[in-house]
């Protein structure tokens, strides 16, 4: 017979790297725009909550407000006085926020008196 039969071209090899591009590229932004963010969030969260002191107010993640009122370092546990002659024990995990860090007022003297640096220095108070 005439008729030949017809087969499927090969194709010309594509790149595999030009395949995964848009993958690559995905994943790129996911880690700049979410991934990187949540570990600096989740560092400066436990730089806190292992410098929580005697003094300083928090508010817990169950929505609690109170004043740190022992504070021993190492212990997974604080004590927190909820209201005058109340107090509580919560977990270290648990405090979502410090409110009110207690500073001596040298710390921040030295603070607002050191300068300012990047753009802060350029868009910072006038004096």
């Amino acid at each position: 017979m005439i008729i030949s039969p017809a087969f499927a071209q090969a194709s010309g090899g594509a790149g595999g790297l030009s395949s995964l591009l848009p993958f690559l590229l995905i994943f790129v932004v996911f880690y700049f725009f979410l991934i990187r963010p949540q570990q600096k969030r989740a560092k400066e969260h436990r730089e806190m909550v292992n410098n929580v002191k005697r003094g300083d107010k928090i508010v817990t993640s169950g929505g609690l407000l109170g004043t740190v009122s022992k504070s021993v370092e190492g212990q997974e546990t604080v004590e927190v006085e909820i209201a005058k002659d109340i107090k509580v024990s919560v977990m270290r995990t648990m405090i979502a926020d410090l409110r009110d860090k207690k500073d001596s007022s040298k710390a921040a003297k030295a603070k607002e008196d050191a300068p300012k640096q990047g753009l802060g220095a350029l868009f910072g108070k006038k004096k």
